[in-house]
Order: C-alpha cells, then structure tokens, then sequence
C-alpha cells in the first residue's frame, strides 16, 4: 500500500471554547427566538425550510416566508394564516437568485413589522455538475447557492445592523461543504462557498462596534423531506431525522449562541462527523492525494482511523 502517513489527531476530550455570554437563557426569554419578533425564511415551501416556518411561528414570532415555488408558499401561507392569523405572515414568492426579487422581499418584510429577528437563508437547489461536465448547472447551483444568499445578505444585512434588538442570521450550508465528497462537484463547491461566506460574515459582524446581529452555519444532518416533497407516500427511513427535528435542534444550537451547527442524526453521531471533518483536514497538513478517504489505497487506514477515535471516544 505504501507509506500512507499517520492518522490525524483525534477530536480532543475538552474542546477549547468560549461560551456565548447569551448562554444559558431560558427559551421563553431568549431576546432572538421570542414572541412577537419577526422572522425571514427563504426556501420555505418545503423541507426544512418549510417546518423552521411551522416551528417559529407556533414559538410566537410574525413569519415571512419566501420561495420560488408560489403554489407550494401559498399553500404554507394559508396554514399558518388559519392557525396564527392573517396578521402574524407575509407570503412573498421570491427567486433569491434575482436581487430585484429580494430587494421586494425585504421591503415587504420592513414595511410590514419594521424589523427582522431571525434570517434564515435556506433557499439551495440539488441539480448535479461535475467538475468538468454540466456547465449550465454549475450556473444554476451558484446563482442558488451562492449568489441567492450573498443577495439576501446584502440586502437585509444593512437594515439589520441598525437594529436595537439582538438579530440572527442563519445560513444553511450542508456537510458536503465540509468533507467534499466525490459524485456533485457543484453542490459540494456552493456548500463550500457558503461556509467561507457566513465565516467571514460572522467576524465582520464581530468586529463592528454596537452591532447586535450574529452569523451562524447551519449544518443540517440526514433530513428526510418526503412528507413535505413530492413522494408524499413515502416512509421515512430510520437513519434520518424529520426537518421538524432539524429545526428543532438548530434552534436549540441557536440559543446557545454556537457559531457551527453540526445536526447529527439517527445513522451519523456528532463524534462520527468530527473524525471525518479532521480527517479531511488531515489531508492538507500530512500531504496525502485530495479526498484520500475514498482512495483506494486509504480506505483501509481510514477505516482503522474511524474504530480507534469511535473506541477512544467511548
């Protein structure tokens, strides 16, 4: 097999961090996820999009929901409107990939409630490019991706800064930004943008005197969207967790005031997730050949690497 290198460091037993000065609040009192306060969800039609609509306006909060697929947000809107009122949401059909369209949502949200509490950037689209085949996908994927979020940030980010009260922005970015599997280089490519942006937002954020607004990445685990999606019929599998529990386990990493919101489901434990994460990390500072984890002459080690930080671990 050759010199394969050694294994990269193990997750360490006691994380180095900073506990947010926000944590631990009791939730009915968390000045983000609040009665009364508003919240911004694109991608809302469905998914998890769809139950952080359902979740945080039962918490109390106005709703506007956005999406490209009307039929399906008008559907949502009417739900939510018989439950909670006809006052408490704002249905706005959006293509997050045109900043004229965001701009209108976010004039409607303002003139509306006057303020934005919690901005979930959700909106994302699937379709496949490699990385050198399927050129009109990658524009698709990135105009999605990518640029629907930097518009809404930078349509929304500005209005937010001058908010009195405490404002989060939560962008969903996806594992696959992190450990860059092999099969969809564009998906992969836009997730991986997606995490470098909401970094950087969230240390400019940081480093702006007075400013009340925090960034987080959302990393949703196995999800499993039937119910919401077009095979409605379908069960859902054991290994995966329902977008209400998603939601609802963001919201929770939300309120601590955690940057990184690594969702573990029923198949993948948090600890399986940091030895894959470091073990790609790995590839960088120990020289091996790009994703050596799916290399034939790596698998090997990296199962053995899996065991030991699994055992170590428990």
């Amino acid at each position: 097999m050759g010199d394969r290198g050694p294994s990269p460091l193990r997750p360490p037993t006691t994380p180095f961090r900073v506990d947010s000065a926000l944590s631990p609040i009791d939730r009915d009192l968390h000045p983000v996820v609040h009665l009364g306060r508003v919240a911004v969800i694109t991608g809302a039609a469905s998914g998890i999009g769809r139950a952080a609509a359902q979740e945080l306006a039962r918490l109390g909060l106005k709703v506007a929901i956005a999406d490209v697929n009307a039929a399906a947000l008008d559907e949502l809107a009417k739900e939510l409107a018989l439950t909670y009122g006809d006052g408490n949401v704002l249905s706005v059909p959006t293509d997050v990939s045109k900043l004229d369209e965001v701009t209108r949502l976010h004039d409607r949200v303002y003139e509306a409630w006057g303020e934005v509490a919690v901005l979930l950037n959700n909106a994302a689209v699937g379709v496949k490019g490699t990385s050198f085949e399927g050129l009109e996908n990658w524009k698709t994927i990135m105009d999605v991706n990518l640029f629907g979020i930097l518009n809404v940030q930078h349509t929304f980010v500005p209005s937010m800064l001058h908010q009195e009260n405490q404002s989060v922005i939560v962008n969903t970015g996806s594992k696959q930004g992190i450990t860059n599997p092999p099969g969809n280089a564009a998906y992969n490519a836009s997730k991986a943008a997606v995490k470098s942006l909401t970094e950087g937002l969230s240390n400019e954020l940081r480093e702006r005197p007075g400013v009340n607004v925090t960034a987080h990445l959302f990393i949703p685990g196995w999800t499993w969207t039937g119910m919401t999606g077009a095979n409605k019929s379908a069960e859902k599998p054991a290994g995966a967790w329902t977008a209400q529990e998603t939601v609802l386990y963001m919201l929770d990493r939300v309120r601590d005031g955690d940057f990184y919101i690594l969702v573990p489901d029923n198949e993948t434990r948090r600890e399986v997730d940091q030895l894959r994460i470091l073990w790609g990390a790995g590839d960088v500072v120990e020289g091996r050949p790009a994703l050596s984890r799916w290399h034939p002459n790596y698998r090997s080690l990296f199962e053995e690497y899996m065991k030991e930080g699994l055992a170590q671990i428990d």
